[in-house]
This record gives C-alpha cells, sequence and structure tokens, in this order.
C-alpha cells in the first residue's frame, strides 16, 4: 500500500477545530505513521485565542486560506460550520478532509462535491463507524444472508441540535452502516418526540431495503442515557441479537487518514471513488428525507 521510500513530498496540513476529533488529527499528524510521513502538519485554526498547543501553533484562517505552504484541510470543527469552511478551502485550491456530517444539507453537498471536482480536489468524509471492529463483525454476519428485519438503537447524552444539526444528520453514522450492510433505503416514515426543557429527544425512523423488508432506526439522546448500540437482525436463517465483544476499536481515526492519504495519492480507482461518493450522498439525502418528514408532521 505505502512506497516505504522516503516520499518525495509531504502535503501542509492545518486542522480546523481542536475538540476531540481535532485533538486526535494533530496527535496523529505528529506522531511517526506510514502516512503521517507525507504530511506535515503547519498549524491549528481555532475561533478561540489558543496560542501554542503542544508547540503546533495557531494560525488565522486568513493564513490559512492564503498560504501555499497549505495543500490540505482538515476540518474537525461543528458540524453546522463544515459547509462554509470546506467551500472555502476548496475554493482556495486545498484537498479537505471533513469529519461527518459534512454538511447539513443534501443540495450543499452536491455543490461541494462538483466544486471539488471542478478544482481537482480530494474531498474525503471521515466514517470511522466503518473501520470499527464492530462493523467488521457485522459486516461478515450479514453477508449473502435473507434479511427479513432489522433495528438499530443508539442512546447517547444530549447533544445541541444547533451545532450538531437534526438527529438523522448528528447520528448519520447510524445511517450510514445500515447503508453499508443492507443497500440503499427508501423511508416511509419518522417521528420526533422532544421534551425540550428535559434536554431529551427521540427520533424514530421507518426505513425499508429495496427488497422491502423494513428496518427500524431509533436514536434516542437525554441526560443520563449512556453511549450505547442495540441492534437486532432476523434473517432467514437466524438472528442476531446485540453485539459481542469484539475487541477495542485502535486508531480508527489513523487508518481514516491512511484512506485519505491514499486518494491525495491517487490510489484509488475511479468506481471505489464513485461508489463512495454514491454511498456518501445517499445518506446525506436520507437524513434530509427524514428531516423534512419529521417536520412536516410538526
Amino acid at each position: 500500500m505505502w512506497n516505504l521510500n522516503k516520499p518525495e513530498r509531504k502535503f501542509g496540513v492545518v486542522v480546523v477545530g481542536v475538540g476531540r476529533a481535532g485533538s486526535v488529527r494533530i496527535r496523529d499528524l505528529r506522531n511517526p505513521h506510514a502516512s503521517s510521513a507525507f504530511l506535515n502538519l503547519i498549524g491549528f485554526v481555532s475561533r478561540r485565542e489558543l496560542g501554542n498547543i503542544d508547540e503546533v501553533q495557531q494560525i488565522s484562517l486568513e493564513n490559512a486560506l492564503s498560504s501555499p505552504e497549505v495543500e490540505v484541510a482538515y476540518i474537525c470543527s461543528e458540524s453546522s460550520s463544515h459547509e462554509d469552511y470546506i467551500r472555502q478551502f476548496l475554493n482556495a485550491g486545498k484537498h479537505v478532509l471533513v469529519e461527518y456530517p459534512m454538511t447539513l444539507s443534501w443540495e450543499a453537498a452536491q455543490d461541494l462535491w462538483k466544486l471539488a471536482e471542478q478544482k481537482g480536489k480530494v474531498l474525503h468524509e471521515e466514517h470511522v463507524e466503518l473501520l470499527m471492529e464492530e462493523f467488521a463483525f457485522l459486516k461478515k454476519e450479514v453477508v449473502g444472508k435473507d434479511l427479513l428485519k432489522g433495528s438499530l438503537l443508539f442512546t447517547a447524552g444530549p447533544l445541541e441540535e444547533e451545532r450538531f444539526g437534526f438527529p438523522a444528520f448528528s447520528g448519520i453514522s447510524r445511517l450510514t452502516w445500515l447503508v453499508s450492510l443492507f443497500g440503499e433505503l427508501s423511508l416511509i416514515s419518522a417521528t420526533l418526540e422532544e421534551r425540550k426543557e428535559d434536554q431529551h429527544m427521540k427520533m424514530t425512523v421507518c426505513l425499508e431495503t429495496e427488497n422491502k423488508r423494513p428496518l427500524t432506526w431509533i436514536e434516542e439522546k437525554g441526560p443520563g442515557l449512556k453511549r450505547n448500540r442495540h441492534l437486532s437482525f432476523h434473517f432467514k436463517s437466524g438472528s442476531l441479537e446485540n453485539m459481542p465483544n469484539v475487541g477495542v476499536n485502535k486508531n480508527i481515526f489513523l487508518k481514516d487518514q491512511n484512506i485519505f492519504v491514499q486518494k491525495l495519492l491517487g490510489q484509488f480507482s475511479e468506481k471505489e471513488l464513485a461508489a463512495e461518493k454514491k454511498r456518501i450522498l445517499h445518506c446525506l439525502w436520507l437524513a434530509e428525507e427524514i428531516q423534512k418528514y419529521c417536520y412536516s408532521k410538526k
């Protein structure tokens, strides 16, 4: 996979946003990994005045956009700001890696993809959930099986919609699991129950596979709810109820960076890139359809 000789060149990188994901990205970029050898961390951008973090300097957004040294931006800010940052960096001629969801609208995502293609730049949406041990296990489990019905419930603490988007967008990694396991889905119905005063919300989505098999996806968030995933898939040949302990997820953000660097080096086929783009846009389209459906019922 990697050319183990010294890279002929390094891509200069800025990290935008230094929350949980941004901090992990900076750590990976500073450590001597195979993919990090192709990248040179120049600095980070943050709305807060932070000065330096672990000897990495803070630089202004203007400098990051205009500096010829910066060739790549990692967008790790709040979801509501992704679209604007992606647009600015692509327009400035930079490659972009963005944490999911890349946008909070399907149309915006299509526009940004067109822009990336016009500029000849890589636009990569991170999906670490597809690099998890649990997903690898599920993928093996469902292969060749005929689904009858399934459900996926995710619980977690409260999340601010203004910053992270409607629950179908902030929870798009669960939708991505379902689409990656069972193919493109259509929306049958969706409901959103909210108790704003308690910071509690529950979104229930009824989906259908191309073979008309029902899938239910539930996101429930509120104080005191532990981060947890419950799943149940029934096949003609038996069922899978909840996930066995399949081991610890190691370095999933680094694995995602490896994929991004392979894209920078042109190591993915057009066919692979087109299939990934189709899946990402399908999931964003579904998330938006769910949002519209819930709002139409209010």
